[in-house]
């Protein structure tokens, strides 16, 4: 969750997070319905076998995956996560009920997700942790070692999901070469589940002509503004679940293609307005209309009240009017990169633009 700066109370670390967690009261009372998912259309009507209530521990539903493994359809997300914050961060949301962790080697912050695993004491058989394995680690052998130091800097004896980070296109025979790793260390149950991010119909198409495994997930930039259908229908054919990135639109603040005019979806009319009528945030609007569409969503926020409310959308619904104006958003406008162009280079160059600041 891309976060824009209001102004609070200066606590210590500790104080503001004992304080924080007695506001959590509220938000444990959540009511989770027996389904979340909508089924055949953007009406949000629950579909009985689409996932089950969480456990007393979690406060997010669960879904199953295409290899029989669950896990829940919400989580924390990581990126841009600073490193001084991270394992607060951590901690902070597993005590209040978040249960799915989303990392990656690229956020350089996997040490520092296990550190708040640990200090948060919460069973490591009620956690559901996702990281990436970063391109420039693309290869079978490579890739292997890659894991092994993920897992040493998370303190994990295995991961439930691994996923390949970008397709790489340009040069998909190492992509390949990656993927049969991960299907060892999957057949070494070293991993629970994997799966791909970013992967466009043809890249998936490639993937699975030439390896055994079909990916349980793809983790994609989606919200209001690209809801990115067609991908959504060509997982449906495989049984892949989709897991949205930036699920409120945040890749356009950290991102924006025009510094002096970032693009806001919390700032949406229709957003705003369907905000008012449920006397919800508009973050939590996003997030509920993600859930009712059957996504999986991983937002990010460092700031700890938002961490609750963000998690707080299991107790109301989006109607099928709510829905279908939230649909209308669509402007199929990608924020991030695009995964067709994304590869070392491209990356390389991202970075010294973003050190330049331009």
């Amino acid at each position: 969750m891309n976060d824009r700066k209001t102004p609070r109370p200066k606590l210590a670390s500790s104080s503001r997070r004992t304080f924080i967690s007695g506001l959590a009261a509220s938000a444990a009372a959540v009511a989770v319905p027996g389904s979340v998912f909508a089924t055949g259309s953007s009406a949000g009507a629950p579909s009985a076998a689409a996932s089950r209530p969480a456990s007393s521990a979690g406060k997010s539903p669960m879904v199953k995956l295409n290899n029989g493994v669950e896990m829940p359809v919400f989580g924390v997300g990581c990126f841009a996560l600073p490193t001084i914050q991270t394992a607060d961060v951590i901690d902070f949301a597993l005590r209040n009920g978040y249960r799915l962790i989303d990392t990656a080697k690229n956020y350089g912050n996997e040490k520092e997700v296990g550190e708040g695993i640990v200090r948060s004491g919460v069973p490591r058989s009620e956690l559901f942790v996702t990281t990436k394995l970063w391109i420039e680690d693309f290869g079978h052998d490579q890739a292997l070692r890659a894991f092994d130091k993920s897992m040493n800097a998370l303190g994990l004896d295995y991961l439930d999901l691994y996923l390949l980070h970008w397709p790489v296109p340009t040069d998909f025979d190492n992509t390949l070469a990656a993927w049969k790793a991960l299907e060892k260390l999957h057949a070494d149950k070293r991993i629970r589940a994997i799966g791909v991010s970013n992967f466009q119909p043809e890249h998936l198409r490639r993937l699975l002509d030439n390896t055994d495994i079909v990916p349980v997930l793809n983790q994609v930039e989606l919200h209001p503004y690209f809801p990115q259908q067609a991908l959504r229908a060509a997982h449906a054919q495989h049984g892949i679940k989709t897991q949205s990135w930036s699920p409120i639109g945040g890749v356009f603040t950290t991102l924006p293609k025009d510094p002096t005019k970032p693009l806001r979806l919390l700032e949406d009319p229709v957003v705003v307005g369907l905000a008012q009528k449920h006397r919800k945030s508009a973050a939590q609007i996003v997030l509920r209309w993600h859930i009712q569409h059957g996504l999986i969503v991983i937002p990010k926020s460092q700031h700890y009240e938002r961490l609750l409310a963000n998690i707080d959308i299991f107790n109301f619904e989006l109607g099928a009017e709510d829905m279908s104006a939230m649909d209308a958003l669509d402007r199929n406008l990608r924020g991030g990169p695009d995964p067709e162009l994304f590869d070392v280079p491209a990356f390389k160059a991202i970075v010294e633009r973003r050190k330049a600041g331009v």
